[in-house]
């Protein structure tokens, strides 16, 4: 069913939105996919703040224009979908090559990240990222480890001291 003029309007619109918004962005051609897999891959999504949206090229162009993801528009071929990372720019990488895994008729075709375009292989890479909380707590303990360190290097001048004065004793009662 084709739409009106206005629901044409409305998506464009809100891709536009999402995407101006989002992180990064993969395209995904999705022939062979049954209605079921796709309505697993839509929950998924979801459930990782994924915007995911089956949208026709020219209105993605449209709705990518003045965005971070204008590289993309050039290479917008053929059957694709659209997911967008919300919160995460690592999120869209992870819930579409994990979904890729279990479904060999889902292939990446394009990924961008920060307004440049990388190679469909760098989805692996970009699934990879920390999360933030993950980085977070990285960042955490790299912070500790000198407090740590500190710490550790305070205790351990009486603990010689007393190794010391031990010895000693033990050298006279010996003796």
């Amino acid at each position: 069913m084709a739409l009106s003029l206005e629901e044409k309007k409305a998506v464009v619109s809100e891709v536009s939105d999402v995407a101006a918004n989002a992180h990064s962005a993969i395209a995904a051609e999705y022939i062979g996919l049954d209605v079921e897999s796709m309505t697993q891959l839509r929950v998924k999504a979801r459930e990782s703040a994924v915007y995911l949206r089956v949208v026709k090229n020219t209105l993605a162009r449209r709705a990518l224009e003045n965005t971070d993801f204008a590289c993309m528009s050039d290479s917008l071929t053929g059957p694709l979908l659209l997911a967008f990372s919300q919160e995460d720019p690592g999120a869209a990488a992870r819930v579409i090559s994990d979904f890729a895994k279990a479904n060999d008729k889902l292939v990446v075709k394009l990924v961008s990240v920060g307004g440049k375009l990388l190679e469909a292989s760098d989805i692996k890479r970009l699934a990879d990222m920390p999360t933030k909380e993950q980085a977070i707590s990285m960042l955490m303990s790299v912070m500790n480890a000198p407090v740590t360190k500190l710490a550790r290097t305070m205790k351990e001048v009486p603990g010689k001291l007393v190794r010391t004065v031990a010895a000693v004793r033990d050298q006279k009662q010996a003796g």
